[in-house]
């Protein structure tokens, strides 16, 4: 079946992040990433939306287990709820720790989850992008924060980069952070 007709099945799963045609750029991730200074909680400022974070106060929470893995626990309010999610992360190649991957289901596959930029203590960049036989792929982009709010310079600092390394930011919305609490 050409990839035209799998086009309309997929549009529902690609609908909120930014679709392009061809394969997924390759950009720069953060030298020397140290897993261990990265975990723990961070906020999110800033997104490329996306359809399975909707709400409010998204906040995630990494830890690491006893296996090596790491326990990603992503929270959200939707709809005047608490809302979570767990998942598990892994640093796939060790010569290169800042693009790992995320799964959300035993049977799921890992998607990508590169760190392209942090000072482990105010701020990440983060992006995603998956592609379908390098015909078309979708990217992800998040702003975090280790405060439900950054201030305007490191936010303009992040869209610089991701903007540099050939992320469109035109969709990127800010997380509505007001009145939150931690989870």
């Amino acid at each position: 079946m050409p990839a035209v007709y799998l086009l309309p099945l997929l549009l529902p799963l690609i609908s909120a992040q930014i679709f392009g045609w061809g394969p997924c750029p390759a950009p720069h991730v953060q030298p020397g990433f140290n897993i261990q200074k990265y975990l723990g909680r961070w906020y999110e400022i800033e997104k490329i939306p996306t359809s399975f974070a909707r709400g409010k106060c998204i906040e995630a929470n990494y830890a690491l287990r006893i296996d090596g893995t790491i326990r990603v626990l992503n929270s959200q309010i939707y709809k005047d709820k608490l809302r979570s999610a767990e998942a598990t992360a892994v640093i796939k190649d060790f010569r290169e720790p800042a693009k790992l991957g995320v799964s959300f289901s035993f049977f799921s596959p890992y998607s990508p989850y590169w760190v392209l930029s942090t000072d482990y203590t105010s701020f990440a960049i983060v992006y995603s992008c998956t592609d379908f036989l390098y015909l078309f792929h979708w990217e992800y982009a998040w702003i975090l924060g280790r405060s439900r709010f950054l201030p305007p310079y490191s936010v303009y600092y992040a869209k610089n980069l991701l903007s540099n390394e050939g992320v469109n930011i035109f969709r990127m919305r800010a997380t509505d952070q007001k009145g939150c609490k931690d989870h």
